[in-house]
């Protein structure tokens, strides 16, 4: 028997979504509260920044995702499709989630007949997006200017 102290490569280069999903009814309502919607082609997205835990602590630095499909999109299989297939798509991109914010993404019933290339590049163009509103909003702003005139 041939023992090897190699790790199984194709376990470390599989990424998953644990522990980057919302998972509590509560996190949805404040990122809700806390956002703005846009939209896509194929969805519509909230991007909303975490909330510091206590007065003094910093915002997680761990980015969260949410998959959200509603009843009026279809039959259960058909929303259970939906998100199988969106949740595959963020898998292989979840390196780009925005860092500090959270991030719930509604998609249109056209998800369900897309290509998945075509899904798998709209995710990655919302997923930019995102990171970009995301920096930008984390950018100090400078204070008003106030001028003295004499």
């Amino acid at each position: 028997m041939i023992h090897s102290s190699q790790p199984d490569q194709r376990k470390s280069s599989r990424q998953s979504l644990t522990g980057v999903r919302l998972s509590k009814h509560a996190d949805y309502q404040r990122a809700y509260a806390a956002s703005r919607k846009y939209r896509s082609v194929s969805m519509s997205w909230f991007l909303a920044p975490q909330l510091a835990v206590g007065a003094a602590a910093e915002p997680p630095a761990s980015p969260r995702v949410g998959l959200t499909v509603g009843k009026v999109m279809g039959k259960a299989h058909e929303r259970n499709r939906m998100k199988r297939r969106m949740k595959e798509a963020l898998r292989r991109h979840v390196d780009l989630l925005p860092t500090g914010c959270d991030l719930i993404l509604h998609p249109r019933r056209t998800v369900l007949t897309l290509e998945f290339r075509k899904l798998e590049a709209e995710v990655v163009r919302i997923l930019q997006q995102a990171t970009a509103e995301a920096a930008r909003r984390m950018q100090p702003t400078p204070p008003p200017m106030t001028g003295a005139t004499r």
